[in-house]
């Protein structure tokens, strides 16, 4: 079966905007979190307690991949933007061969204040960076080498050359007219609250840095005790970041 290429990200790391630049080359069928809607919202949900909601009848981890693999055996390559901590527990060899795998980090001092500014409440387990370098960890021992790295904050400052470099990597041309888009103001791009944490993908029309006026981690104590969790997860993966 052909592989699934994939950006393994964190929550609030610029990810749903690199999958919106997937969508401007018009040459792979991309999908939203597909297994993030099964973990928040499916008969068989695994997200924190006070995330709970639905479930949707019929949808489950298993309705997911099969219709994940079923599109990935037509005729358009697929790119997927996930989280780890959605799928930590499919992660078996048979799963991760699907998969062309790459990953985007981004500092918790910056992902944790956007995810605290809608979630007061969330859990350390939405947070995915444990998973993250779990399957990273994983990858590069099974590989016998690092899987590609790209970091947020290097994706913003310099596009071409980032972009660039991760298309290199994981065997696909790259298109540099994708790199700007008309602001796509639909909501498709998410299955979660009407999409409400993609508003500022909505005015953008490239790989931008978006105005926010977020808390600092030390502002709240769930944000500080997360940030110490997240941190070395972080600087693991950063050690093998596509430099610029």
């Amino acid at each position: 079966m052909p592989r699934i290429l994939t950006l393994w990200a964190v929550p609030r790391s610029r990810s749903t905007a690199f999958e919106q630049m997937m969508r401007a080359r018009g040459d792979h069928v991309c999908l939203h979190e597909p297994f993030g809607e099964a973990w928040y919202l499916g008969e068989d949900r695994r997200c924190p307690p006070q995330r709970s909601g639905g479930p949707t009848p019929g949808l489950t981890f298993a309705s997911v991949w099969d219709d994940l693999r079923s599109r990935a055996a037509g005729s358009e390559p697929v790119f997927i933007k996930e989280f780890p901590h959605y799928v930590e527990h499919l992660c078996d060899d048979a799963f991760l061969d699907h998969f062309t795998h790459s990953f985007l980090i981004r500092d918790p001092a910056r992902t944790l204040p956007s995810m605290y500014d809608k979630w007061p409440d969330f859990a350390l387990a939405e947070t995915g960076f444990l998973e993250q370098r779990a399957l990273f960890d994983r990858l590069a021992d099974r590989q016998g080498k690092a899987p590609p790295v790209i970091d947020a904050e290097d994706l913003v400052a310099d596009p071409g050359t980032v972009v660039a470099a991760w298309c290199d990597a994981v065997g696909i041309e790259f298109l540099p007219d994708a790199l700007a888009w008309t602001a796509p103001e639909d909501r498709a791009h998410s299955w979660y609250d009407n999409g409400s944490w993609h508003d500022n993908l909505r005015t953008s029309t490239g790989l931008e840095v978006p105005p926010t006026d977020y808390l600092p981690v030390e502002a709240d104590q769930r944000m500080v005790a997360a940030y110490e969790a997240c941190l070395p997860h972080y600087e693991a993966l950063a050690a093998h970041r596509i430099a610029l």
